[in-house]
């Protein structure tokens, strides 16, 4: 688009009284650029940016239909419109196929075509905004920014790489905080479902009343306040996923329900008796023994058999210490620029504090904690009287190897400084040395020639 933001229109036709009066017509909010012919159009479409292209059907060489065709096989496509005196529903349908947006008969209404151009150009932007949606929220939930390189992380990458491809149930366990619905995000944009809907549900924040209307939707006068027909979560999420978290939470009740439709996939809306089919991947987590509420008589232990065809634990943070220094570096950035702070860096003694705790609200409260340090700094750097109070009074030293008072470095430094301490434990093993740290020989391979270090 022009500098000046004005949307362009590529006009192609070979009747040159049509041409410029379309030009002088639109010229005034548009920046508009002639061709009388297919050839001239493809050497603008492939020159600059176009985002409406206005072309006739009939011309001499190349035809209009072939103009939409390649038009079409742009990486950004404009919006076509066609136009022709040999108005029919066989063109039009075939132009639609070709990849119009829309279908004007000649002699050109202008008034209509303003109108159409206007929607075209709002299809266009609605377009531009969801692809862009889709990539924040690949960027947001993509597996790889799931932070960890220690052992359980890594073989949690895997499993979930494995069965994203399927159509399996996935029960996601693991303590409050630990990222679960980010790996059920993932989970989704790992699958061919990708572009299908994702449906969240907290099953513990509503009760059974209210969670059967929102997972199976309800008719009007279903009960007191249906004054409309509601479609369901799982109505919604027809064609995608939808994600059941503290699943452990249900009541018997609602466990039968969701049992009949793993197993059928459908059911009835409230104060319904149509039956309604869907397709679509669950995925469920719970920071309870599901196992455990079987023995107890609490959760049914044929739902549970359905629900965890694959199972995916996330372990604590507590569990894969040599990942905190990761997850700091991540955090430190994150926050700095969503808070405006100019914070770079942290002193190792409080690097060090950080890996001593054992941080009960995992990766949640430590991000949490990174925030509130990020926002209250006065540098451009994180010390030790950053860290609350709380966290130095729970850390426990002794439950990292390395401890250096007095040293300052970047959250780089201190990956560095780990690797270093691994290879001189191992006597240079670089296999020992990556398991100790959690890290893949590859990725150990990678930091050495980041740090330059091959030659320890």
């Amino acid at each position: 688009m022009p500098v000046n933001n004005r949307p362009t229109i590529l006009i192609c036709d070979d009747d040159r009284p049509q041409r410029e009066g379309l030009q002088r017509a639109l010229q005034d909010r548009y920046d508009v650029v002639l061709a009388d012919e297919a050839s001239k159009a493809y050497a603008i479409l492939e020159s600059q940016p176009v985002d409406v292209l206005l072309t006739d059907l009939k011309m001499p060489g190349d035809d209009g239909m072939k103009l939409l065709r390649r038009a079409s096989s742009l990486g950004s496509p404009p919006v076509s419109i066609m136009m022709t005196a040999y108005g029919s529903i066989d063109n039009a349908v075939e132009a639609m196929k070709a990849g119009a947006y829309h279908y004007v008969t000649k002699p050109v209404n202008l008034d209509e075509l303003e109108i159409v151009i206007a929607r075209a150009l709002k299809s266009r932007q609605i377009e531009a905004e969801n692809v862009n949606l889709h990539e924040q929220l690949d960027q947001k939930f993509g597996l790889e920014n799931i932070i960890g390189q220690s052992p359980a992380m890594l073989s949690m990458f895997d499993t979930v790489r494995q069965v994203a491809a399927s159509r399996a149930t996935v029960l996601v366990t693991g303590e409050t905080g630990t990222g679960k619905e980010l790996v059920a995000h993932a989970i989704h944009n790992l699958s061919p479902r990708k572009a299908g809907p994702f449906v969240a549900v907290h099953a513990a924040a509503l009760p059974t009343a209210l969670l059967e209307s929102e997972l199976f939707g309800h008719e009007r006068g279903a009960f007191t306040g249906a004054v409309e027909r509601r479609a369901g979560r799982f109505e919604l999420a027809d064609g995608g996923t939808i994600f059941l978290d503290e699943v452990g939470e249900l009541e018997p009740a609602m466990q039968v329900k969701l049992l009949r439709v793993l197993e059928e996939r459908r059911f009835e809306r409230l104060g319904g008796t149509k039956t309604i089919e869907v397709d679509v991947r669950v995925v469920t987590a719970t920071n309870r023994n599901l196992k455990n509420l079987v023995t107890e008589g609490k959760f049914r232990d044929d739902l549970f058999y359905r629900l965890s065809v694959v199972t995916v634990n996330l372990p604590p943070l507590r569990e894969r210490r040599e990942d905190i220094p990761l997850l700091i570096n991540a955090f430190v950035r994150q926050c700095s620029e969503e808070n405006e702070k100019p914070v770079r860096e942290m002193t190792q003694e409080a690097v060090n504090m950080l890996m001593a705790y054992d941080w009960p609200g995992n990766v949640r409260e430590l991000r949490n904690t990174i925030e509130q340090m990020v926002v209250l700094a006065r540098g451009d750097r994180l010390t030790l009287r950053d860290v609350p109070l709380p966290i130095r009074a729970g850390a426990d030293l002794t439950k990292i190897a390395v401890v250096r008072p007095g040293v300052t470095m970047t959250v780089e430094e201190a990956e560095r400084q780990l690797i270093v301490q691994a290879l001189k434990d191992t006597g240079g093993n670089r296999t020992h040395a990556a398991d100790k740290i959690g890290m893949s020989r590859r990725t150990l391979h990678r930091k050495l020639k980041q740090y330059h270090l091959e030659d320890l």
